[in-house]
């Protein structure tokens, strides 16, 4: 098997799944936990103590419904149900196993009223006694029956679902609060309870939005007509003061600066109060990743002059960070990669990151064959704005690629703003100084540049996206002033997540499109051409190893390039999941794409196991159409999915 150097890279992850995995394996259990899961065999029961329960009792339960099966009221039972969701696992003794029995009326009850249910009736029978006429000190089997049987009645309907004093509607078109009635609180709608919560919860925030912190739901009357199947609800709505910010205190800080953390949160005392701009302050505090803990809290009350105290509480971090990697591969060899991170230099979140990497040596004692990369990057938050970061990098590298080997070094300056949660611009000047080789020769260049960046991303979780979008936008106008020919350095991607019927099956499929102009590619520096394949591009080809092949077969940088991928995922329990895709990719010597050129093709399919800090990847993939030092196929290991 021929390794890519893309699965060379994520090695150290392989690595550190079997060390989390071999040491789990118990033989003589026969069973297998990771990560707190039981994958099979006989592990122990989840939130089982270490000790053996004091007079175990053993039971299966079993649900019925009557008149008729329901399978949305059935689900609601069982995702209710302590007895059913724990059939088959030990309860510690007689009064563990009737309490809880007893304790089933009153959940069971809630979910018939979650489905609108209002008239129903419930049987707990335990070894054919009625759970809640079972004494308390009574001995109980080792071995017991439970038969829940439930009849959920009729349906009820809202009938008169009133808010009494509303928030009247929202100048700030910001400030809006979807209406009760648009989620369910309207009249001859099924009338579950969840609803009239939700109906409260929104009727609270939308006077909140308007400047009201502490308003609240003051009374609530629900009333059920058995006879006509109906549910009479009404809210009565207490605004309280409106309000603007007071004083902004600042808790628990050691190291960082107060006065720092009250600007990055943006809270300006004297303001109307806006619920948004707390979750806005609590993110950009996040966003320093100097704290482990940060929460914004509202006083308790508005005070008389109508200003409310805001405290904001923290933990920090150790501000140092170290972390290092190892790689082995049997075409490159060995390598290793280590970081230094300060969180905090000067007391208000400047962190510096300093980065190192040596790979390739074993195979070789030539240095010249050897990968090396040594670089600094400096962040300071809170430029002009909270919502404003400077970087200041350099970079110093040589990598030897199977299309070209770089020695260079380069420095960029830039200004990130987080416009919103979903919208990111990144702009700045970059330098970079570097010798090339590659099928046209050894070439010394000097390129100097703007970078800039959009991103859009609203996909719901970033490990595990199961709908959404991702965009991302580069452009890097830029001259090169050995030749002194100017170009453009485009590069767009998009994501999109699709869930078809539930979250559990994934349609997840990846664009990227590239162009270059202005310049031609002998006068281009190759890490401004495209190349294609590996891991994180069309899989089951060698690393960088799609280009443009010249008269004399050597493969040579683009200046186009087109990307896709397509993935189907599913997930197969709570720990597995299977995935198969296809990824597609070619480049092209035009600076508009041809679709014309070859496009090579791989496909293949991959197993998931899934953690708290993203899937655990393993992937297969056979090329379709490969070059003569591509592989037959390729294996990559990971953490996270593909994209």
């Amino acid at each position: 098997m021929r390794l890519s150097r893309s699965m060379i890279r994520i090695l150290p992850a392989f690595a550190i799944a079997l060390l989390v995995i071999v040491p789990a394996v118990h033989a003589p259990a026969y069973a297998l936990e990771l990560f707190g899961k039981c994958l099979f065999g006989a592990c122990k029961a989840d939130g089982a103590a270490d000790d053996d329960l004091i007079d175990p009792k053993d039971y299966e339960a079993e649900l019925t419904i009557l008149p008729t099966e329901d399978k949305d009221i059935a689900n609601a039972i069982e995702g209710a149900s302590e007895l059913l969701r724990g059939s088959g696992t030990p309860v510690g003794g007689s009064a563990g196993l009737i309490a809880r029995a007893k304790g089933d009326y009153r959940r069971i009850q809630a979910a018939l009223y979650n489905e609108a249910h209002y008239g129903g009736g419930i049987s707990i029978k335990l070894n054919g006694r009625e759970a809640a006429d079972i004494p308390a000190g009574t001995q109980i089997p080792a071995v017991s029956t439970v038969d829940v049987v439930v009849t959920p009645g009729n349906a009820f309907s809202f009938h008169d679902s009133i808010v009494m004093n509303p928030a009247p509607a929202p100048v700030d078109p910001k400030d809006v609060v979807d209406l009760p009635k648009e989620r369910g609180f309207a009249n001859g709608e099924p009338a579950r309870a969840k609803v009239v919560r939700l109906a409260g919860e929104l009727s609270r925030e939308a006077w909140r939005q308007q400047g009201y912190p502490k308003a609240r739901v003051s009374k609530k009357t629900v009333t059920a007509l058995h006879q006509e199947d109906y549910l009479r609800v009404y809210l009565w709505m207490a605004e309280g003061p409106r309000a603007v910010y007071g004083d902004i205190t600042v808790e628990g800080t050691e190291r960082m600066d107060p006065e720092f953390v009250r600007y990055m949160a943006g809270l300006i005392k004297g303001k109307e109060f806006d619920p948004d701009d707390l979750e806005k302050a609590r993110k950009r505090l996040e966003r320093l990743g100097v704290f482990s803990m940060q929460r914004v809290e509202e006083g308790e009350t508005v005070l008389p002059n109508g200003s409310l105290p805001i405290n904001i509480r923290t933990g920090e971090k150790k501000p140092r960070r170290i972390g290092v990697g190892a790689t082995l591969s049997t075409i490159d060899g060995a390598g290793i990669e280590a970081y230094w991170l300060h969180r905090n230099l000067f007391g208000r979140a400047e962190r510096l990151r300093i980065d190192g990497q040596i790979a390739g040596f074993g195979n070789t004692v030539n240095y010249d064959e050897i990968d090396y990369l040594l670089g600094a990057e400096f962040t300071k938050p809170g430029v002009f704005n909270p919502d404003t970061d400077l970087k200041l990098g350099v970079t110093a590298k040589r990598e030897v690629n199977e299309t070209y080997t770089e020695t260079s070094v380069s420095s960029h300056a830039t200004l990130t703003h987080y416009y919103s949660d979903e919208l990111t611009f990144t702009g700045g000047l970059f330098a970079e100084f570097g010798e090339y080789t590659d099928t046209f020769g050894t070439r010394q260049l000097f390129t100097t540049g703007i970078l800039s960046q959009a991103t859009f991303d609203n996909r719901d979780n970033k490990l595990e996206p199961t709908e959404g979008f991702y965009a991302d936008l580069k452009a890097r106008p830029f001259y090169e002033w050995e030749f002194e020919g100017a170009g453009l350095h485009l590069e767009l991607e998009g994501r999109t997540y699709l869930a078809l019927g539930s979250k559990n099956t994934v349609l997840a499929g990846r664009l990227k499109l590239g162009s270059l102009a202005g310049i031609s590619v002998t006068e281009a520096p190759p890490d401004l051409l495209f190349f294609t394949g590996g891991g994180g591009s069309v899989r089951g080809y060698g690393y960088k190893n799609i280009g443009v092949t010249e008269p004399d077969g050597s493969i040579s940088g683009g200046r186009s390039l087109l990307e896709g991928s397509l993935e189907l995922r599913q997930r197969l329990t709570n720990s597995f999941g299977a995935v198969a895709f296809i990824d597609v990719g070619t480049v092209g010597a035009d600076s508009a794409i041809d679709f014309s050129e070859d496009i090579k093709i791989g496909v293949g399919a991959g197993l998931r196991y899934y953690t708290g800090l993203g899937a655990l990847r393993l992937d297969v993939a056979v090329p379709l159409d490969p070059n003569d030092d591509d592989p037959a196929f390729g294996i990559y290991v990971g953490i996270g999915q593909a994209f």
